[in-house]
């Protein structure tokens, strides 16, 4: 009998492991789920599932169109901004000085690297972030939700400046991303940009304009003037900001790290937690 309940008590343990490497769900520490506040019911669960979480293991809160609009009114179309909360948005904070990670499903005119780019100009450091939605939207309210979540979960807040100039960040790259048919490299330029004004501490607009010009040329991208306007405008508000370059490179190191698991992931997961509880019952009982 003593080496039945060894037995078990070993099949436990890997049962453990297995729940532990399963995804964000599995997480013990600070991970807060926003959702779209006229998301249905049966929507609500959905995001729930794709982020891999129970309700009640983590702190779940709604973000209304009233506080998208808050950032977003006047930096995007009201059409675009729309009259309902859809987009749902986990996040993860971590300790290990990891960086910025994002995810994102049925987002269609943000990129993970746009939302990466921003967040690190808010402020936003060492966090999974997976914005996503039940049906295709572009994606530029779900930064309001992102914000929440971060607060909440770090009990800091983000000063609303920051939250600002991150904002317009976001939307500016995905409009002229979108324009020039070129998110990811737009995406980049921002970034390579944001990271070479800061190091060099570059305040006037001329200076400014003259490395976006000239990394623009580097990646091949061709700006119109009224483009490179629109991204030295939040340029020259990002380095109000004061931000430190060094953290810039550590936040965005391995942002395109995939975080959550895949449908297939899933299924092996649980597979293999089915086979262990089989063994555990032989064990058993024989």
């Amino acid at each position: 009998m003593k080496k039945t309940w060894i037995h078990v008590s070993v099949a436990l343990l890997a049962v453990a492991l297995l729940l532990a490497a399963a995804g964000p769900a599995a997480a013990a520490a600070k991970e807060v789920v926003t959702l779209g506040a006229d998301l249905t019911a049966a929507q609500r669960q959905q995001m729930l599932d794709l982020f891999a979480v129970d309700r009640d293991a983590v702190t779940v809160l709604e973000v209304t169109n009233a506080e998208e609009r808050e950032y977003l009114q006047g930096a995007v179309p009201a059409e675009q901004i729309g009259t309902r909360a859809i987009s749902s948005v986990y996040v993860r904070i971590k300790d290990d000085g990891s960086g910025i990670r994002v995810q994102t499903k049925d987002i269609t005119y943000v990129t993970e690297q746009t939302y990466a780019n921003a967040l690190v100009t808010a402020g936003v450091a060492d966090a999974d972030v997976y914005a996503a939605a039940p049906f295709p939207v572009s994606g530029t309210a779900a930064l309001t939700g992102i914000f929440t979540a971060f607060e909440e979960a770090t009990g800091r807040q983000i000063p609303e400046e920051a939250k600002k100039v991150a904002t317009e960040e976001l939307v500016d790259t995905a409009r002229v991303g979108e324009e020039v048919g070129d998110k990811s490299g737009v995406a980049e330029l921002v970034k390579q940009a944001k990271e070479e004004i800061v190091r060099r501490g570059l305040t006037d607009e001329k200076s400014i304009r003259e490395v976006l010009v000239r990394i623009a040329a580097e990646l091949k991208i061709d700006l119109t003037d009224e483009q490179i306007d629109q991204l030295v405008k939040v340029l020259v508000k990002i380095q109000d900001l004061h931000l430190d370059v060094n953290t810039i490179q550590k936040q965005l190191k391995d942002f395109q790290t995939r975080i959550g698991i895949s449908d297939e992931e899933a299924k092996s997961i649980w597979e293999s937690i089915v086979s262990l509880f089989r063994k555990i019952w032989d064990a058993i009982f024989g």
